[in-house]
């Protein structure tokens, strides 16, 4: 059995030939194709011009057909596990006086300071030492902050990203540490390891929330420390419901697919002539 997806483009058509050629039984999943190759199972959400060439014709969700040929195949559908980016930018200069250190800190996409970050809906920004410095909560993208502090003091930045409507989980935790007088070192990660283990770790705790840094950069002017991020932001497990809201209509001829069904066929007939 093969299962082929609407990624599949038109320039395609050839390599889904020789595919099919080794498989006996297709499921395509996406709207429409003419289908010429043995016995081939057509799940769209409604009727299309197309049903007539396929040997069995599903109008229902394709999440819900495969789900039920998995537990027919009493196999079990990995959880779907997104990860999302995003950088965060420490920005510090020293005061006229050079007692202070004025910093900025700022929550951005990997794709631009002024792109949207569509996951994050708020960030809640506390310190170690909350005695003296101010708690802060940013509602606004692009989420930014501005503080001054005492040159030689050292504490670590504490921030809650509260997820957006649909994530998985309600939030995460990221401690960065601030000490203006020790250079960060740069370095890159490999990216495709990173994720791999934060797959793992989220589908062993079935939850997401899960982060780490991927890399750092340090720009000389101004004085800026750039960390990527990668952020489980949704875990999502399917269950096995079969297709109790498909309708399902077996054809006729289940090689070349050429005609239709007795009920199909006979809300098209034309009303004779009197």
């Amino acid at each position: 059995m093969g299962i082929i997806s609407n990624a599949i483009t038109n320039c395609c058509f050839p390599v889904i030939y020789i595919f099919c050629k080794a498989i006996d039984f297709h499921i395509f999943l996406f709207n429409a194709i003419l289908v010429t190759l043995f016995a081939v199972l057509c799940c769209v959400s409604q009727k299309t011009p197309k049903d007539k060439k396929a040997s069995l014709v599903i109008h229902g969700f394709v999440d819900k057909v495969v789900a039920g040929v998995m537990d027919l195949l009493n196999l079990r559908i990995p959880p779907y596990i997104r990860i999302d980016l995003l950088q965060i930018i420490v920005t510090q200069s020293l005061s006229s006086d050079k007692k202070f250190v004025n910093w900025t800190l700022r929550i951005t996409s990997v794709h631009g300071q002024t792109a949207q970050l569509p996951f994050i809906k708020s960030v809640e920004v506390s310190f170690s030492d909350r005695q003296k410095y101010k708690e802060a909560s940013l509602d606004k993208q692009p989420f930014q902050l501005k503080r001054r502090t005492v040159i030689n003091e050292t504490f670590d930045i504490k921030l809650k990203l509260n997820f957006s409507d649909g994530c998985g989980c309600p939030c995460t935790q990221i401690n960065i540490p601030f000490d203006f007088k020790v250079p960060p070192k740069c370095f890159e990660l490999d990216k495709d390891d990173i994720f791999q283990r934060l797959r793992e770790t989220a589908f062993q705790d079935l939850g997401c929330g899960q982060n780490e840094v991927i890399e750092r950069k340090v720009l000389s002017s101004p004085k800026s420390e750039v960390t990527v991020y990668a952020i489980v932001s949704n875990v999502k497990t399917f269950e096995s419901n079969c297709l109790s809201n498909g309708d399902l209509k077996w054809l006729k001829d289940g090689v070349n697919g050429t005609e239709t069904s007795k009920k199909r066929s006979n809300s098209r007939k034309r009303k004779s002539r009197s």
